[in-house]
C-alpha cells in the first residue's frame, strides 16, 4: 500500500514470489530516491534469480544512478540496487568478496530495504528459478 505523508516520503512494501520456492516480503526504505521511484514505477515485473555466494540477485526493468549513500557493505536481510547490472540484490550472508561473515556486493549499491523474516530462506534459491515482484 502506498501512503504519501507528503514531506517526500513513502511507506510500501514489494513482495518477490519465487516459482516453486518462498515469497518474500521487503520493506522499502521510507526515501523516495530514484531507485525506490524506477523500481515502484516497474511493477510488476518478471525476472530470474542468478546466485553469487549467499546473494540472489535478478535483472529489473528499470535503471537508477549510484545514489550519494549507495555503499558494497550490507547486511544479512538487506536488499539493495546494483546499477552496474541494473540488478536487485537479496544479500542473506557472505559473497565471494567478502572478508567474514557479513555480505558484500561486488561494487557500491543503492539501498532498498530489508527483508521482513528470515532471509535465509533464499539458501533454497536456485540459479534460473523464475520469479514474480509487485507491490504488496
Amino acid at each position: 500500500m502506498h501512503s504519501d505523508s507528503g514531506e517526500g516520503d513513502i511507506t510500501a512494501s514489494i513482495v518477490i514470489e519465487f516459482e516453486r520456492g518462498p515469497t518474500l516480503k521487503v520493506s522499502l526504505r521510507r526515501e523516495r530516491t530514484q531507485t525506490i521511484i524506477a523500481l515502484t514505477s516497474s511493477l510488476p515485473f518478471a525476472s530470474k534469480a542468478n546466485r553469487w555466494g549467499d546473494e540472489v540477485y535478478f535483472e529489473g526493468p528499470f535503471h537508477s544512478p549510484l545514489e550519494a549513500d549507495a555503499r558494497a557493505e550490507m547486511a544479512i536481510g538487506e536488499v539493495a540496487f546494483w546499477p552496474d547490472g541494473d540488478a536487485v540484490a537479496l544479500f542473506f550472508g557472505p559473497t565471494p568478496v567478502s572478508s567474514g561473515r557479513e555480505p558484500r556486493a561486488y561494487s557500491p549499491c543503492n539501498l532498498i530495504g530489508s527483508i521482513e523474516g528470515d532471509a535465509a530462506v533464499l539458501a533454497g534459491v536456485k540459479q534460473g528459478q523464475p520469479l514474480k515482484v509487485s507491490l504488496e
